[in-house]
Order: C-alpha cells, then structure tokens, then sequence
C-alpha cells in the first residue's frame, strides 16, 4: 500500500519529491522517482514526473518503484494490491525478464502485451500510474469499486496526478477555488460522488475507469461496471435451487478470503461483532495455518459498544483478540487532527472510531481484513426495509397519510440517540414524494434539495440536484428497483463515503485495509442474486444469514444491525459547542459570505433545545467549515 503523485508539463526534480512526500503517511518505509524531459521546442523545462512512497507488503526487499520494463521504455508507479498477480506473472514469465517477485512488475509486463486493455485483467485493489516513454503517454487507472482513492487537475501547462489533493496542491499551478456546484452536491451527499471534488478544475477518477493523456489531451472511459458483470450470473440464477446458491456463495467467499490472506508481513481482521466483519474473520481462520489476529475497540457507552460481540465472535473462532476501550474524551481530543487531514470534507461520523481502530490495529499488523461491500451487495442498509414498506405505505388513502400519520409522526418528541424511531419515522413519512432512487437519498443525508434555498444566500435551481444518481438510471433501467438502489449505492455510498473513510483511516495510520466482499467475482455473483434471496419479509441479507447462521450462531447472525456511530447528536450539544460556535457562528459565516446566517443559527439553536435533532445538517456543515478554514479559500 503506497501513496503515487506526479505531473506531465511544467515542474522540476524538487517539486515532485515535494510532492510526494505530502504522502508519506501512506508510505513510511520508502520512497522513489521517475523524471524524464518531454519532446520538443522548451521541453528543458517540460517533464514527465512519477513519484512513490512506499508500505512494503509484498516483496519487502526488492519492490521500490518506480519499476521498469526491461529497455526501462515503461514506468510505473502503483498504489494497492494485484491479487491474480502471480497468475498473471507464469503466463508472462517466457516472454518476459523478471527483476522482483513484487505485484507491481507485472503491470509493467502486461502493459507491454496489452496495452491499456491490461487494467482489464487486473484483480485487486489498485490506483496506478503508467508512463509510456515511447508514446508519451499517460495511463492511470483505478480500481473497480474505488477502494483507492486517484485525483487530478489540469491547466494548458501541467496535468497533475496524486493519491490525495494535498499531493496536487504542492504544484504552483494549482488553484484552490472552490467550486460551489460541488459544495451544493456536498450538502445533499455528505460527501462529494466521484469526479467532483470542492475544488474547480479538480477531479476524482471514477472507480472502473481509466484515463489516458496524451499531447494534452484527456480520455477517460470505463473498463468494468457492476451491471455488466453480473448480467450472466443472472440469467444463470433463474434456474438455480437456493441449496445451489448457498454452495457457490460459500466457494466465493472462501476464495475471496483466502486470496486476501497473501502478505509478507503481519495480517490481521478487524472485528466488530457483525455479520460481515465475522464472515470475512470466519474464512480466515478456516483459511489460516495458524491463529488469526483479529482486532476491535469498545467504548465505555453501551449505546454503541460492541466489543462484547466480537469478544463472542473471536472465542467462538479460536482468533487471538485484541480490545481496546475508548471514551468520548478519547474521540473528541482526535477530531481535529482526523478532519485536519481530508482534502475532501467526508461528514460520517464513523470516520473517528475507524481511525481509532486503525490505530489500535497497526501497532500489530500492517495489514487488516474488512467487512465493506456485503451492505450493498446483499441490501442490509435499513433503507431497503424502507422502501418495501414506502410501497405498502403509498396504498393508503392520501388524507390518511398527509392529514393523520404525518403530522402525528412530525410531533414526536426528538430523541438524540442513535437512530431513535423518532428520526427515522420523520425521514420516512418527509421523503416520500420522489421516486425511490431520490427518496432514498434523501432518506440517508443531511440535505434535501429544498433545503438549500434556506441554506444559500440567493439560492437558484439551475439544474438537477442529483444528477450524479440520474445519469446512472439508464444504464440499469431493465433492473427492479432493489437492485437498482444496490447499483447506486455502490456507485455513490460505497465508493465515496464508505470506502473513503476505510483508506483515509488506515492510511493515515500506515495500514493496509482489504475488503474480501469486494473481489470481482464474489460482487458479481452477489449483486446478480435474486431479490428475495436477499430480503425476506423485513429481513435483510437472508442468503449470507442463512449461510453463515450454523457457523457464527443466532446471538451475531440475528441481532440487529448497529453502525459504527459515536454520539454526534449529543456532542453537539454539549462537548462540540465550543467547535460550533467557532465554526458556525452568525458573525463566522456573515464574514465567509456562504451561507444564510439566520438559518444555521436557528438549526444549532433548535438543536441544543432538544426540539429537533439537527445532528446530520450541523455536523455536514461543521465538517465543511473545518475543511474551509485549513485551506485558507
């Protein structure tokens, strides 16, 4: 696991090495560069510029990049992990000369045989760069579902690429101008969906995607899509008995897992006594010649302590377990310096526990094993509960529903636990006029479109809010509406708030995080099957709790689902206010110029009342504003 940064243009040896070591939390254990003139009138002044910092994982001693084919015409430099690599290498082995055992060579091999199309055949987690010194071309690629985070920003005289903005924002030619279409998307989302980010003119690569440059000129294409993958698997389930099922999901969990196991240094999982974190702890140890780390963090609040379930799940398993208990001094002292460091304010809360985790975990190992992607694949968000319903609840008379139910649910007391009845009736019964692709975005932000009249000064809808969402319907159109919302949620929710939050937590702590419910193969298989192998009644992820029930037990495959959340409503009422009225006070944001004053006062107001509980608008906006004030726009 590394940290990759460069440009192709104006620079020098110095600004790149500068650059790069702004990633050098993602990469203690070395670092490398590449730098060669461009062709051409002035090209004295115009570079070609690759740089690295390593996390040795693989081939510890003989990995460094950049790494070079044999007439050193190609470079690379790569950010992940290639888990078919050794599989890939015996088919080039007779054509090629191998300098290293490492992962990395074989990108190099294979883009020699292939040319872009090799990303195609790549399996792993991955954001990487190629330099083809003979085409002067610029490849850069980024894995399936966006696991690995790669930025970039062009002007008519550099193309800049990194890791993480900061990387990018070394060079002279960067422009922090933030970018207020993108600030809007912010405020619906709570994150920023890829390409956007909050700056103009920057991008993310989307996950799936590959961009090539050359003589200035950008393409970026897609090379693999969800959809597109399972589309066999599911014409193939129509005839398939559950028991069949039960048996191909057992194999590819086994082989996801046991491909992850690979590593030349120490490996654990984290475990938090859930269904997927113990499925992947589950196939571990199966897969292990010798007793699995696993690793969880408990909390002195019950509310969201679950560390006695992993306890459970770790005795039951045989792994060699390792707790650590917080409190919510310990969360709080860390805020500042976990939200000092996005170069894209991130509003999930969950992001302080999953840095502490990372912490706790990587005193041990450098690598850990993780349960992303099951929620999405398999539809155990809650949202999926509520939209079968919405279709139950929509059959009633309209006075009903509007002059009875909602204004009876709209007067329920506020409660500021996690996830009270209260909140979740009233997302429920005020979302419900869109179609269920928007309501379910709404359901699960800060947001809703209205709300930005109230919330920007001079506020015009000039386009469509969620335009990221409606872009992708086509494409999955023949699809039913779960499976359609399972898309989007890995579109969207897992790509740029899930799995932005794992790399950013780990990586600023050096460690490598994997995600076995992630590999290619397993997701397609699971997107692809039937929805009430999925959803049974109100049951979520009935085919993974059917499989995994006899071997973790009913107390962890039945209980309820409980997130990885700290208590931000009550901290904002109390422990944060000092950050909030740093942040968000009247005379703070009448001098920013942003947003409407009188408004976010009366959210902060009406929340430490206890009369409403704002927690998700306030802590959007709070994570913004943190964000704004260390960039300094």
């Amino acid at each position: 696991m590394c940290g990759i940064a460069g440009f192709i243009g104006e620079g020098s040896q110095p600004l790149v090495e500068k650059m790069t070591r702004t990633l050098s939390h993602r990469g203690p254990d070395g670092e490398g560069y590449f730098l060669a003139p461009l062709a051409g009138a002035g090209s004295f002044l115009r570079y070609a510029a690759l740089g690295h910092r390593r996390l040795s994982i693989i081939d510890v001693a003989g990995g460094a990049q950049p790494m070079y084919n044999e007439d050193k015409s190609i470079v690379v430099v790569f950010n992940g992990e290639i888990y078919n690599y050794k599989k890939i290498r015996a088919t080039l082995a007779g054509r090629h000369t191998f300098a290293t055992s490492s992962d990395t060579e074989v990108i190099v091999h294979l883009y020699e045989e292939k040319g872009e199309d090799c990303i195609v055949e790549l399996e792993g987690m991955f954001a990487l760069a190629i330099w083809d010194m003979k085409q002067e071309k610029l490849l850069l690629a980024r894995d399936r579902f966006g696991e690995k985070p790669l930025y970039y920003f062009q002007t008519p005289n550099v193309f800049l690429f990194g890791s993480e903005l900061k990387a990018l924002m070394v060079h002279p030619e960067f422009r922090r101008e933030l970018d207020t279409d993108a600030l809007r998307t912010y405020m619906l989302f709570e994150c920023l969906p890829a390409p956007h980010t909050m700056f103009r003119h920057a991008y993310k690569l989307e996950a799936g995607h590959t961009l090539t440059l050359r003589q200035g000129k950008i393409a970026v294409k897609a090379y693999w899509d969800l959809a597109d993958a399972a589309a066999p698997h599911r014409a193939a389930f129509t005839t398939t008995s559950e028991r069949d099922l039960l048996a191909m999901l057992d194999q590819k969990l086994d082989a996801s897992v046991s491909k992850m196991l690979m590593s030349d240094v120490p490996l654990g999982v984290f475990l938090s006594g859930g269904l997927d974190s113990s499925t992947v702890a589950y196939y571990a140890q199966k897969n292990s010649s010798k007793k699995i780390e696993t690793f969880s963090i408990g909390f002195s609040e019950a509310s969201f302590d679950e560390s006695p379930y992993a306890a459970h799940v770790a005795k039951r398993l045989g792994t060699v377990h390792h707790t650590r208990v917080f409190n919510s001094q310990d969360l709080l002292d860390v805020i500042p310096k976990i939200y000092g460091l996005l170069d894209d304010p991130l509003a999930d809360p969950s992001l302080i526990p999953t840095y502490l985790l990372a912490s706790f975990a990587r005193g041990s190992v450098t690598v850990a094993l993780g349960g992303d992607g099951s929620d999405e694949f398999f539809m155990g968000y809650a949202t999926f509960q509520a939209e079968k319903l919405a279709h139950w609840y929509m059959r009633l008379p309209e006075v009903v529903r509007e002059q009875i139910i909602r204004p009876l649910i709209n007067k329920m007391p506020a409660s500021l636990s996690y996830m009270s009845l209260d909140f979740r009736l009233k997302r429920f019964v005020n979302n419900l006029g869109d179609d269920a692709e928007f309501r379910n975005q709404r359901w699960i932000a800060a947001f809703a479109p209205e709300e930005l009249y109230q919330l920007f000064p001079n506020f015009k809808l000039e386009k469509n809010l969620y335009e990221d969402i409606a872009k992708h319907l086509p494409h999955v159109s023949s699809l039913d509406i779960y499976h359609r919302l399972s898309y989007l949620y890995t579109r969207h929710y897992l790509q740029d708030y899930v799995l932005a939050k794992v790399d950013r937590a780990s990586m600023y702590n050096s460690l490598e995080v994997r995600a076995p419910f992630l590999d290619p193969d397993l997701a397609a298989f699971a997107f692809a099957l039937p929805y009430q192998e999925k959803v049974r009644g109100l049951t979520t992820k009935h085919i993974l709790k059917k499989l995994m029930r006899p071997r973790l037990g009913r107390r962890i495959v039945d209980r309820k689902k409980q997130g990885f959340q700290p208590p931000i409503a009550h901290w904002l009422q109390r422990e944060l206010a000092d950050l909030v009225d740093a942040h968000l006070h009247k005379r703070v944001l009448q001098a920013q110029g942003i947003f409407n004053p009188g408004y976010v006062a009366r959210l902060v107001d009406e929340h430490r009342a206890g009369t409403h509980d704002h927690r998700k608008k306030l802590w959007t906006l709070l994570v913004f504003q943190m964000w704004y004030k260390r960039f300094g726009i």
